[in-house]
């Protein structure tokens, strides 16, 4: 059964990382998974946050970045070592024809940090964000920015997809758990709903 699921994995990585090329693509996915092309969002969610919580939002970047700690920590320094699966891009079973756009890294490739991250402040985010008035624009915002740097780890060849949807999954988990406790933390506290 494991068999099976790696060679679904290796599959899908091929059909992303090889099928999928493209000159725009080549230029693009590099840049939407580096850390610092999201500097602006994360400026902008901290200005929104301060301007529209005031001194709730001590509270509520607190618990973001306990946050985005929880799921880098738990997906860098504990899963991944216990599994131990080598990135595509130093597999030695297919690293030769790994179309490969960015340093590989020496680290493992299970669960995809990058993905687990996202996705834990994407989540986070919405849960603290969303109300009915707002849930067509919030969910979808947060859940397409994080769905992005997942796609591009598989397409410049550092992960395989079945670690970026295990990131998302874990990441998902984790946002969840931290935005309902954010929740519940300051409806306690305030008396209130944030």
């Amino acid at each position: 059964m494991i068999d099976c699921i790696k060679h679904i994995d290796k599959q899908l990585f091929f059909h992303v990382n090889h099928c999928m090329k493209n000159d725009f693509f080549d230029s693009l996915m590099p840049i939407l998974r580096d850390k610092y092309t999201w500097l602006p969002l994360y400026a902008i969610i901290v200005a929104f946050v301060i301007k529209n919580y005031g001194l709730k939002s001590l509270y509520v970047l607190g618990f973001a970045a306990l946050t985005f700690l929880v799921a880098d920590q738990l997906s860098a320094h504990v899963i991944k070592p216990l599994v131990q699966r080598a990135r595509p891009c130093n597999d030695a079973c297919i690293r030769q024809w790994v179309h490969n756009l960015v340093d590989c890294g020496s680290g493992y490739s299970f669960v995809s940090s990058h993905a687990t991250n996202h996705f834990a402040i994407g989540m986070y985010f919405i849960t603290v964000f969303a109300r009915p008035s707002n849930r067509l624009w919030v969910i979808p915002t947060f859940l397409l920015w994080a769905s992005l740097v997942a796609f591009a780890q598989v397409y410049v060849g550092v992960h395989y997809p079945f670690d970026v949807i295990g990131g998302a999954i874990l990441g998902i988990i984790i946002g969840l758990t931290f935005g309902w406790l954010n929740r519940f933390v300051l409806c306690t506290r305030c008396g209130k709903k944030i």
